[in-house]
């Protein structure tokens, strides 16, 4: 999640640039800050921490909140009033 500034043209080319890397990186908007990325492992996050770090923009706020799966899949959400379960993640088995 990250809180960016956007008061510049130089700042706000840099935060949607990094918008646009997270989605490359197959990176979903929970919201308009707020992505995330479904990893399987911890070492698995590894390598997406590392790109994030190279692609952070001088000035603002990013965070990075890992989950296991357990706590992702135990996420609530609520869509005009109606309860939304989070989509089922694939196994690795399903990848291929």
């Amino acid at each position: 999640m990250f809180d960016l500034p956007v008061v510049t043209a130089t700042e706000r080319k840099q935060a949607t640039n990094f918008r646009k890397t997270l989605l490359d990186m197959g990176f979903s908007m929970s919201q308009y800050s707020v992505y995330f990325r479904f990893c399987g492992t911890r070492e698995q996050t590894g390598p997406f921490v590392t790109k994030i770090k190279r692609i952070v923009p001088p000035k603002g706020r990013v965070s990075i909140l890992l989950f296991t799966d357990k706590q992702f899949g135990d996420i609530i959400n609520f869509t005009n009033l109606k309860q939304e379960k989070m989509p089922e993640q694939p196994t690795f088995f399903d990848l291929f």
